[in-house]
């Protein structure tokens, strides 16, 4: 029986080892990250901080060329700047939740939005309190471009 049972055995053996050695690499699932992203719709421009090409986002701020403020929507807002609230009542849905937008607007010109330009970061506060947002040196040379599309309407 002996004589049966071992080479049985080591046949399942060399199979299962020669099965692991060609079986093919399970492929890296790479999850999206957050980072900075700038779009245009029409003379519109968006910066926003979520996940590229997707509904994902923490904060967008859009301008139109030559305004002197911004638009903020998302579920954080800059901690340190000077906002202000603009709509009362009755508001068109937010663009990020399809809700009630609460409109509220920032300086081009506010130290928050200059320091994520300059600085690469910008403190943010919302439900589960404060965070900071870090830009890269790639991402704090297109937010200059967009501060400075937004109050001249040139890059």
């Amino acid at each position: 029986m002996l004589k049966f049972v071992i080479p049985a055995v080591a046949v399942l053996g060399l199979t299962a080892v020669a099965a692991q050695s060609y079986a093919p690499e399970v492929a890296q699932v790479r999850t999206p990250s957050m980072a900075w992203h700038i779009s245009h719709e029409g003379t519109m421009a968006k910066l926003a901080y979520g996940v590229e090409n997707s509904d994902l986002l923490a904060l967008m701020i859009t301008c139109v060329p030559g305004d002197r403020s911004a638009v903020i929507y998302g579920d954080v807002q800059p901690s340190a700047a000077r906002l202000t609230q603009v709509s009362f009542g009755a508001t068109r849905p937010d663009p990020l939740s399809g809700g009630d937008a609460d409109e509220t607007r920032i300086s081009l010109r506010d130290p928050a939005l200059r320091g994520l330009a300059e600085r690469g970061q910008i403190r943010v506060s919302g439900d589960a309190g404060e965070v900071t947002l870090k830009a890269s040196r790639e991402e704090q040379r297109a937010i200059g471009e967009f501060l400075a599309y937004c109050t001249g309407g040139q890059v």
